[in-house]
């Protein structure tokens, strides 16, 4: 079975939100605590597309994974970080899609002019420790029992992977939508 990564599409929505409701209910992973209607993560999904990519692996007519980008903060000088996240389908564990996920993610980002992508982890999760060290994030911090959920308080670190060397007087980032949408 051939995977394909390519821009998310609104018929992903229903793929996208099957493999993150289990997140939501049933882990610390995500802090989201209520799962979104279709419509919601449909909304979700076309408005950040307006300037981030959300990317999915297609295996078929099915979602094994997928990986976005969103806005690291709201104020300008922050407009060249964006925060990442992914996530896969249990049966695409271990097959190397987060890594070829974020591959294409951090390519698109930096085709955009974007040069910081920061993650956030909820220890203990090695294997989401794992992938973001080997593909190349640093620790630069905690957050220490910032989240509360399933009945216990979460620390949160945090890490930054840089997208391509710093420069001085960088153009603002480009628009997702102004770019190729396979990979």
């Amino acid at each position: 079975m051939a995977l394909v990564i390519r821009t998310a599409t609104p018929d992903d929505t229903g793929g996208i939100l099957a493999i993150y409701r289990p997140f939501i209910e049933h882990s610390h992973s995500s802090f989201e605590t209520e799962v979104p209607t279709l419509d919601a993560m449909g909304t979700r999904i076309s408005s950040g597309m307006e300037r981030f990519p959300w990317l999915v692996a297609a295996a078929d007519d099915m979602v094994a994974g997928y990986v976005y980008a969103g806005s690291h903060r709201s104020r300008t000088a922050y407009q060249w970080s964006v925060e990442v996240s992914v996530y896969i389908h249990p049966d695409y564990y271990r097959r190397n899609l987060g890594r070829a996920l974020y591959t294409a993610l951090f390519a698109v980002l930096a085709a955009q002019g974007y040069f910081n992508a920061y993650a956030g982890i909820t220890p203990p999760n090695p294997g989401s420790l794992a992938l973001h060290t080997s593909m190349g994030f640093q620790y630069i911090g905690i957050y220490e029992k910032v989240g509360y959920k399933q009945g216990a308080w979460h620390d949160v670190t945090w890490w930054v992977r840089v997208l391509h060397p710093h420069r001085t007087d960088p153009p603002s980032p480009l628009l997702f939508p102004t770019l190729p949408t396979e990979w």
